[in-house]
């Protein structure tokens, strides 16, 4: 499944980054930079939750709720990006789902992004509330159209939207994810998304290289 790849190339990819940037202060390329890195990150940490029944049961389940089913936020840019300032609403569905996927460890998600795109900390969070209902929502427009149903088809879905990057990011997503229980710093993490996020002809480097 390619079509991520078609979003983060086309002209709603490049409105994502360059207003999300303007509205938190960031400018376009540190902001296209942090997505490009933020997005597969969390599509890792959500490939490895619902790698049990009952994660990718939860999962479906989010999907399929009204606020992400038929991505309704992906088709109405305004309800992300509208105005001066991202609607607060959107930011906190996006603290709601970064709690969900990282278990707790956001804040160490967040600081791994910081370090590894230059950016500070307080914008890599916000970068990562933003991604988060963005990716939730065009997730959830998938599942309605390709009908998927189950875990098998979840896990298809998730899998064919990282490509071969899905390996690296599942992984570097666990290290977070685990943060408390293994023998990685946040330093670590982020040296590793600073070098697999921009390989060539990857999902991190897309809306890297076609916004630089």
């Amino acid at each position: 499944m390619s079509g991520i790849l078609d979003l983060l190339n086309s002209e709603m990819g490049q409105e994502l980054a360059n207003s999300a940037g303007k509205q938190l202060g960031i400018d376009a390329k540190s902001a296209s930079g942090a997505l490009s890195t933020a997005m597969p990150l969390l599509l890792g940490a959500l490939q490895n939750n619902s790698s049990s029944a009952e994660g990718s049961a939860q999962l479906l389940g989010a999907l399929n709720s009204p606020v992400h089913s038929g991505g309704g936020r992906m088709d109405d840019m305004s309800s992300i990006l509208g105005g001066d300032s991202i609607d607060q609403d959107v930011m906190d569905d996006g603290a709601n789902i970064l709690g969900h996927i990282f278990g707790g460890q956001e804040n160490n998600a967040a600081n791994a992004l910081s370090k590894s795109s230059g950016i500070d900390m307080g914008s890599a969070m916000n970068i990562l509330k933003v991604a988060a209902p963005f990716i939730m929502s065009y997730l959830g427009k998938q599942t309605k159209n390709s009908n998927v149903s189950d875990a098998g088809g979840l896990t298809d879905m998730l899998g064919g939207l990282l490509g071969g990057q899905g390996g690296d990011m599942a992984s570097m997503a666990s290290l977070i994810q685990g943060f408390d229980g293994n023998n990685s710093s946040v330093d670590d993490i982020a040296s590793m998304l600073g070098g697999g996020s921009k390989s060539s002809g990857s999902l991190g480097g897309l809306l890297n290289d076609f916004l630089k």
